[in-house]
């Protein structure tokens, strides 16, 4: 595995951008360039919600994200937000309804981000990164699994990394506790699979992370475009 690894690596991953990926289509239907993650951030919150084939759960995710995040302005005006949907290629209407809440809120505050193809979750986490215009950056399922409002707990768990080496820094949520209720709702064989699959990422990646799976990870800025330029495979 390590001699594979050496012979097909790059220094550096290709980053490629279509021409069409290069504008998002704003809420009266013109097209507009999207920024970049290198230029100075406009937003306290970048919410990049990565979406293949997610017509039927997106709305649920959405109406409580925006939810949240219209009521946290209300409460605080400084507090500025976007949430960035990012069609993976999808091949249902995900794009028709992530539009929906474009034109409902405004494309300063949603943004649907379409993808040519299929890059995989990697891939269109990172083409949202990088189309980003937040101060942070969240990663979120398109399926709803954590609640929105959990997002203060990756807060405050960023805030607790302080100082951030070069203002970099990552706070991964975590439904490790939740696993002893996981189990009795599965069957034996999808139990043993999960083991299986634990082992697996414990022996081979890392040991330290208790839940390598969740998609609900908050990002400084600075730690976002170093992690994403560096990226090898999109798929994952």
């Amino acid at each position: 595995v390590c001699v594979m690894a050496h012979v097909t690596a790059r220094k550096m991953p290709t980053i490629h951008r279509h021409e069409e990926e290069k504008f998002f289509v704003n809420a009266d239907g013109g097209k507009e360039s999207v920024p970049s993650i290198h230029d100075p951030p406009t937003k306290e919150l970048s919410v990049v919600v990565p979406s293949y084939n997610e017509e039927d759960r997106l709305p649920l995710m959405m109406d409580e994200a925006l939810d949240y995040l219209e009521k946290r302005q209300k409460r605080d005006p400084s507090f500025t937000y976007e949430v960035i949907v990012v069609d993976d290629g999808s091949k249902d209407h995900t794009k028709k309804v992530a539009m929906k809440y474009c034109k409902k809120y405004g494309s300063d505050k949603v943004r649907v981000l379409s993808l040519v193809k299929n890059r995989g979750k990697g891939g269109a986490v990172r083409m949202g990164v990088f189309s980003s215009r937040g101060k942070k950056i969240l990663m979120a399922d398109a399926d709803g699994a954590t609640k929105f409002a959990d997002i203060e707990k990756v807060e405050e768990g960023l805030k607790n990394l302080r100082p951030w080496p070069n203002q970099m820094a990552i706070s991964c949520g975590s439904r490790a506790h939740l696993e002893k209720d996981s189990i009795a709702k599965r069957s034996y064989f999808r139990t043993l699979l999960m083991y299986g699959f634990h082992f697996l990422v414990w022996f081979l990646c890392v040991r330290e992370i208790r839940d390598t799976q969740c998609g609900f990870k908050l990002l400084t800025r600075e730690a976002a475009a170093r992690t994403f330029s560096t990226l090898h495979i999109e798929r994952w």
